[in-house]
C-alpha cells in the first residue's frame, strides 16, 4: 500500500469529500457487480443487468461459468491463506455484491479473528455490504476506488482495522480486467504491493485471451459487449497477466485456469469453453 503503516489507500463511506464520483452509478444502466450477481444467479439485480448478461450469453452460452469458477477459485485462495499459511489480514478488492460463501466467512471459518475489509467504488454494494455487515466486527467495508493508491490515509475502515506492519493478503478477484490499460493496472498493483510487509499474498483472477484463434475471436466479442454495456473490461494475455504479479513468488502451480488452481477434487463436469476465459494465481512478496 503505502511506505506508511497503518494507512490505506481508500475512502470510507462515511467520509467520502474527495471527487469519487458515485454519481455515475445508475440503476437504469448495467454495473460490473450486479451484472455478476445476475451471472451467479444472485436476486440483487435489475432488468438492465440481466439484459447485459444475456447479451453476453447470446455469444458465449457458458459465460456463468467463468463468474463461478472465479468466485470458487476466491474461497479456495482465501482457505488457503488464512487456514494453511496462517494470513489473518485480507482486503478484498472491488469485492462486489455479497454472494454465498464470502471472503470473511470462509476466513473466519479458519480463524475467528481474521480482519476482513471489503473495497469496492459502487455505492449499492456498499449498502448491501453494510446490511449484511452489521455485527461483525471483524469485517468492514469501505466506498472507495482501489486503483487511487496514493490516498492511503483518508479511509478509516482500513486504517483502524488492518496492521501494514504485518503481512495482509490482497485479494483481486475479477477485479483487475475492468481498470483500462490507460489507467495502468500493474502501476497500481506496484504501487499497493510497495507498502505491504513481506510475507504479504497478492492473489489476481483475470479474463485471459484464450490460445484458441476460434475462443479468442469469442472473448474480442465479449469485451466489445462489456464495453457497450458497462464501459469496461480487457482480456488480457497470460504474459501481461503474469506481469501483475511481478515482484511476488508465485504459488505452485503458477497462473493457471482458475478450475486448476487447488481444485477440491476431480471435475465433477466436463469443461465448458468459458472456463478457458478465467486464469488465477498467488504471489508472496519476499
Amino acid at each position: 500500500m503505502s511506505e506508511r503503516s497503518h494507512a490505506a489507500p481508500f475512502h470510507d463511506a462515511s467520509s467520502v469529500t474527495g471527487p469519487l464520483d458515485v454519481s455515475r452509478f445508475s440503476l437504469s444502466q448495467p454495473s460490473v457487480a450486479r451484472c455478476y450477481d445476475a451471472m451467479l444467479g444472485g436476486k440483487d439485480n435489475y432488468a438492465v443487468d440481466r439484459a447485459a448478461v444475456a447479451e453476453i450469453r447470446g455469444v458465449l452460452p457458458s459465460a456463468p461459468a467463468a463468474a463461478r469458477e472465479s468466485r470458487q477459485w476466491l474461497i479456495r485462495v482465501v482457505r488457503y491463506l488464512a487456514g494453511v499459511v496462517g494470513i489473518d489480514q485480507f482486503l478484498d478488492c472491488g469485492s462486489g455484491l455479497p454472494t454465498a460463501e464470502n471472503t470473511h466467512e470462509v476466513a473466519q471459518r479458519a480463524n475467528p479473528e481474521a480482519m476482513v475489509v471489503y473495497i469496492d467504488h459502487d455505492p449499492v454494494v456498499v449498502a448491501h455490504g453494510k446490511a449484511l455487515l452489521d455485527d461483525n466486527e471483524h469485517t468492514h467495508i469501505a466506498l472507495a476506488d482501489f486503483t487511487r493508491v496514493e490516498e492511503l490515509c483518508q479511509v478509516p475502515a482500513v486504517a483502524r482495522n488492518i496492521d501494514f506492519s504485518r503481512p495482509v493478503a490482497l485479494l483481486h478477484g475479477s477485479s483487475l480486467h475492468h481498470v483500462p490499460d490507460e489507467e495502468d493496472p500493474w502501476g497500481v498493483v506496484r504501487r499497493s504491493l510497495a507498502g505491504l510487509a513481506s510475507g504479504s499474498y497478492l492473489a489476481v483472477s483475470h479474463m485471459c485471451v484464450p490460445r484458441d484463434p476460434e475462443m479468442a475471436a469469442v472473448a474480442e466479442r465479449v469485451q466489445a459487449l462489456w464495453h457497450e454495456w458497462i464501459g469496461s473490461g480487457r482480456f488480457r494475455t497470460e504474459e501481461e497477466i503474469t506481469a501483475l504479479l511481478a515482484g511476488t513468488e508465485l504459488v505452485e502451480p503458477g497462473l493457471v485456469r482458475a478450475v486448476d488452481w487447488w481444485p477440491d477434487g476431480p471435475p465433477v463436469r466436463g469443461p465448458e469453453p468459458a472456463q478457458e476465459l478465467v486464469v488465477g494465481a498467488v504471489g508472496r512478496k519476499p
